[in-house]
């Protein structure tokens, strides 16, 4: 068992292993070129994939939604159902996700200066983990990347008309007036959820990195830990 409490087979032990020594030199160097690289390439490739046009929308699991808005928590997309009926939306959820694959497109500069900018103080947990450099980032430099991820966010929900659409149906059914949904709060919204979908795709990227570690890194723990 694991630290963490999570079993460990036989190649995640390897996987994690072969980045301990890696890790370990980092210090307060910065992750090092070890799972730098691999977090490094993990959000390239995440933010590669979601910046393709349509891409956040395409995938129910990273699609933005408009925000839980109001007392009892009530979903702003279900009092909006009778506006779309009348073509009030605008296609309101669409611009969303637009706007959200514009910034990631954009953002690539952003995750590499904070992952740049980390230093190590839970290599365990890191290493034998299949998203652990992943987590380890969204806990150290999460607020960063929310106020670097904001600005970008803004600018393409501009870019994509989602601010327009929401200004036309404020002034044709007041409804978002009514709901509490500001240019504000939808910003801070997208951006939340933006984040979270990119997260969610660094870490899918870092587990396939993991699952084909370094040939020789690990044909030599193979060696120490027997066949």
């Amino acid at each position: 068992m694991s630290q963490m409490g999570f079993p460990l087979d036989r190649r995640s032990l390897l996987a994690g292993l072969a980045l301990l020594p890696l890790a370990g030199a980092a210090g307060a160097q910065g992750l090092g070129s070890g799972l730098g690289g691999v977090l490094g390439k993990a959000s390239d490739s995440a933010l590669d994939k979601l910046a393709v046009p349509g891409a956040f929308y395409a995938d129910p699991a990273v699609r933005i939604m408009l925000p839980l808005l109001g007392g009892g928590g009530g979903l702003l997309g279900q009092v909006l159902s009778k506006g779309s009926k009348l073509g009030l939306t605008d296609g309101l959820t669409r611009k969303l996700n637009d706007a959200a694959g514009l910034a990631a497109k954009e953002a690539k500069p952003v995750f590499r200066a904070a992952i740049d900018r980390l230093t190590l103080s839970d290599v365990p947990g890191i290493a034998t983990q299949n998203d652990g450099a992943s987590q380890y980032l969204r806990r150290s430099a999460g607020d960063e990347l929310t106020a670097k991820l904001r600005p970008l966010i803004d600018s393409a929900l501009g870019k994509t008309g989602a601010f327009t659409a929401l200004n036309r149906l404020s002034g044709k059914s007041g409804v978002p007036a009514l709901s509490g949904l500001t240019r504000d709060k939808l910003g801070a919204s997208v951006t939340d959820q933006a984040l979270n979908g990119i997260f969610r795709y660094i870490g899918a990227e870092e587990a396939k990195l993991r699952a084909n570690p370094l040939k020789p890194a690990e044909s030599l723990l193979k060696g120490i830990l027997g066949n």
